[in-house]
């Protein structure tokens, strides 16, 4: 516990030392949009949304004749929403960029419809970003994590499949599938016994969703028998 608490220490300090350098850059380069980007994301790190949202909007103004950099800027905005768990805004800025940042848009409209709860416009948006990035590990989980909450078990294998041939060590995405195969009905003890080493606190944080269903599971029976 006290070396959690060191470590976080250490890493504000760095926050807020960085966000005295890129203070210092703006000011001394006010045409460094990136600079703005930048200073966003780390006050988003120190969960100063409505800082990091009021850099940005100023941001929009002094670049709006640069279409690219003001594609970014909605990027960084967007994330500074979904950061602070303002998904319909979130949604709002990921849903205007263009083809530059759509890519990396599309995954951000799929992780914020699933934080909303909207898992079918969830897994739309991540099935269309992973067309175009069939191999990256977070686009999978998410179509994964979708599939799996709409209860499409033999498709979540699939990803879920996929996803662990790639990063074998994906404590998570090991759970899951365990969760997936419990359902299925087929060998799952053994993801979960992984699951437990390779990601100790996931697994700790899952075991009432690991409950629940298997709750569900001795239910079943009875219900089919009346």
């Amino acid at each position: 516990m006290t070396e959690k608490k060191s470590d976080r220490t250490a890493a504000k300090k760095r926050s807020e030392q960085a966000v005295h350098e890129l203070i210092t850059r703006i000011d001394t380069h006010p045409g460094d949009a990136d600079a703005y980007y930048e200073l966003a994301t780390v006050l988003v790190d120190l969960k100063s949304f409505a800082q990091a949202e009021e850099l940005l909007m100023k941001a929009l103004g002094l670049f709006q004749a640069q279409p690219a950099v003001v594609d970014k800027l909605h990027y960084g905005l967007g994330n500074v929403y979904y950061a602070a768990e303002d998904y319909p805004k979130a949604i709002q800025q990921f849903d205007s960029l263009g083809a530059q940042w759509k890519g990396a848009g599309y995954l951000m409209l799929a992780q914020s419809y699933m934080a909303n709860g909207d898992h079918k416009r969830a897994l739309a948006f991540a099935l269309t970003a992973l067309a175009s990035q069939p191999d990256d590990v977070a686009t999978l989980q998410v179509v994964a994590e979708n599939l799996l909450a709409l209860g499409n078990m033999a498709q979540a294998a699939q990803y879920y499949d996929q996803l662990l041939a790639i990063d074998p060590k994906n404590g998570r995405a090991t759970f899951d599938r365990g969760l997936v195969a419990m359902v299925q009905g087929t060998p799952y003890a053994d993801y979960f016994e992984r699951a437990q080493t390779l990601d100790p606190q996931y697994f700790e944080q899952s075991q009432q969703r690991l409950a629940d269903i298997e709750k569900f599971m001795q239910q079943t029976p009875d219900s089919d028998q009346q």
